[in-house]
């Protein structure tokens, strides 16, 4: 629980100062809602510039405590409205805190999330052990973005483990989203804006994703949704000061985008291009069917703007090009590869919407805490109110949102068409929160608190229905989030040093195997080592498989069912068996070399 939340609480704190430090470098002196959002772009690359320095991730440390201790001083006596904000904002981000632990409080543990949804977790930990230890690896050599895992790396050189990094990290990019929407929904109640924020930061599919460790779309979803509120502020000149530079005005959008490449890299940029070349193209025409005069002057102005960001985004983002262009060829990309991942098929894009009662996003209708019928009338009620709140936002000339929107639905049926329903799935979690902002913005903005009308009481009762069935799709997911493997322990790594590299069977139940991806993890431990991992309950009698020297049994009366085994040691709820005489060789364990490019479960089985 300390590491988890001592990682939150640094990079949230960091992350919020770095980024309304670079607000004010803009010349605005109140406190953005977007601040965390900049601030987890702009540190994800300060980190991955400095973690394969010496030092084990020291220097990643150092560098961005630096930068947050620099800020903080930048910021004093630049900040003018900090008390009003803290009262506004901090009841959001501790209830987005509470809801986004839930995995955790129901699990009584803290641990690996989605250890029964996803077994990626297992090369997220081996990657961050690599760059920890400067070695290399698959997802290094291949451009994969690790932005991310250098921010584990900095924490956990303060001697968090790299789980609970993750967990920490994870829990930051959901506060951050809680906050984000803030930005335009602070003037309301507190208990409408909570909500509203809530419904948007951990929406069902937000949640879905968080809860299954995938802190990269988490991340993705966090910049694109910030991204577009940053392009609403841009055009209402918000953003920054009115008076500010030409060529800083746009700054926190190039961060933004400089945060995609590290943590989603040239895919992460798709969705904010696409999304600026709509937003500009619908304000265009919407200015030239006014005044040709007028849609000239906004292009003369947009000038400087552009470039600026262009330049900061060229500058920060410039050395990750080649490895860009490496991630091009990475299989999850490949059509003919294995294109479903962790799913059973493909999912609907109206998850997206927020109400699906199921606590896995991968079941189909009637799959999950409801009948069929159920998923079709939640999922029509949010098709209904997003309609109404895209007619509600583009009537009053506010486009930034909607056109995010309009570029992630085109790059959801890219995916559909082009790619792998993997790949759709990461559109449909990563859309979501836009999707979400737009329906419930209206509802919780416009709602009567006694509506008196027939129209009135139709319309608040939607709201309403839409408000509570996308809280209760989402508690679903977030109260079945697993956090594990439940049987697996980090104590397992102490043993690495008594087995070296001798061939070591690991025995372990079905439960754990099956149902938690435990083998990952179990291989994961004891890497440096050769693993072989077996389901326990094997029949007995006579000696281990050929080369086997030692076999790992957990709990105190688990005894393996060989012959010529002897206890050699014993390291929390695992047993250590030596067998007497060693054997000649060491039969066919793959030896798992952690500098050595392969994944953590490199033999199949």
């Amino acid at each position: 629980m300390l590491g988890t939340y001592g990682s939150f609480l640094l990079l949230l704190g960091l992350a919020a100062l770095s980024g309304q430090a670079i607000f004010a470098v803009c010349g605005r002196r109140t406190w953005s809602r977007l601040a965390p959002a900049v601030g987890l772009a702009a540190l994800s690359a300060i980190a991955w510039g400095t973690v394969r320095l010496p030092g084990h991730g020291t220097a990643s440390l150092v560098a961005i405590l630096v930068v947050g201790a620099a800020s903080a001083l930048f910021l004093w006596r630049r900040l003018d409205d900090l008390p009003r904000a803290l009262r506004v904002d901090l009841p959001v981000a501790l209830a987005g805190a509470l809801a986004a632990s839930l995995p955790f409080f129901v699990a009584r543990r803290f641990g690996i999330l989605g250890t029964g949804l996803d077994p990626d977790m297992s090369q997220h930990l081996l990657a961050a052990f690599q760059l920890a230890h400067g070695e290399g690896g698959r997802l290094i050599s291949t451009g994969y973005p690790l932005g991310p895992h250098s921010l584990v790396v900095a924490v956990s050189a303060l001697g968090v483990s790299f789980v609970h990094g993750f967990d920490g990290l994870s829990l930051a990019a959901a506060v951050a989203s809680c906050l984000a929407p803030l930005e335009l929904l602070w003037r309301l109640s507190a208990l409408r804006r909570t909500a509203a924020c809530l419904l948007v930061g951990l929406g069902y599919m937000a949640a879905s994703y968080l809860v299954q460790g995938a802190v990269k779309e988490s991340l993705e979803a966090l910049f694109v949704l910030a991204f577009a509120i940053a392009l609403h502020q841009l055009a209402r000149s918000e953003l920054v000061r009115a008076g500010a530079p030409p060529l800083l005005r746009a700054a926190p959008l190039a961060v933004f985008a400089a945060g995609t490449v590290y943590c989603y890299s040239f895919p992460g940029l798709l969705w904010l291009a696409i999304a600026a070349v709509v937003w500009a193209a619908a304000e265009l025409a919407l200015r030239a069917r006014g005044e040709i005069r007028a849609a000239a002057s906004a292009v003369r102005a947009a000038i400087a703007p552009t470039v600026g960001g262009i330049a900061i985004l060229a500058a920060a983002a410039g050395p990750e090009v080649g490895r860009m262009i490496r991630f091009a060829g990475f299989s999850t990309f490949n059509p003919a590869g294995p294109g479903l991942g962790n799913l059973f098929n493909r999912i609907s894009p109206l998850e997206a919407l927020g109400i699906w009662p199921s606590g896995d996003f991968r079941v189909e209708p009637g799959g999950g805490f409801a009948p069929a019928p159920l998923f079709w009338l939640g999922s029509a009620l949010a098709l209904a109110v997003l309609a109404v709140g895209v007619a509600w936002w583009l009537s009053r000339r506010e486009l930034a949102v909607p056109a995010a929107l309009a570029a992630a639905a085109l790059l959801i049926l890219y995916s559909l068409a082009s790619g792998t329903p993997y790949q759709e799935a990461k559109a449909i979690s990563i859309a979501s929160p836009l999707a979400i902002l737009i329906a419930v913005r209206p509802v919780v903005a416009f709602a009567p608190a006694r509506p008196r009308h027939g129209r009135a009481m139709i319309a608040a009762a939607a709201g309403l229905a839409f408000v509570v069935g996308a809280v209760g799709s989402s508690a679903l997911v977030l109260a079945n989030g697993p956090v594990g493997p439940a049987a697996w322990g980090p104590a397992l790594r102490e043993l690495h040093a008594a087995v070296g590299r001798r061939s070591t069977l690991v025995l372990a139940s079905h439960e754990l195997l099956d149902d938690e991806h435990g083998r990952d993890f179990l291989v994961w431990e004891l890497r440096g080592s050769r693993v072989c991992v077996r389901p326990s309950g094997a029949p007995s009698g006579g000696p281990p498989p050929r080369g086997v020297g030692y076999v790992v049994t957990s709990g105190s009366g688990a005894r393996p069912p060989f012959t010529a085994l002897r206890v050699d040691r014993r390291a929390g709820p695992y047993v250590l068996w030596a067998r007497r005489p060693p054997p000649a060789g060491n039969g066919r364990c793959p030896l798992i070399v952690p500098g050595g490019g392969r994944r953590a479960n490199p033999a199949p089985g």
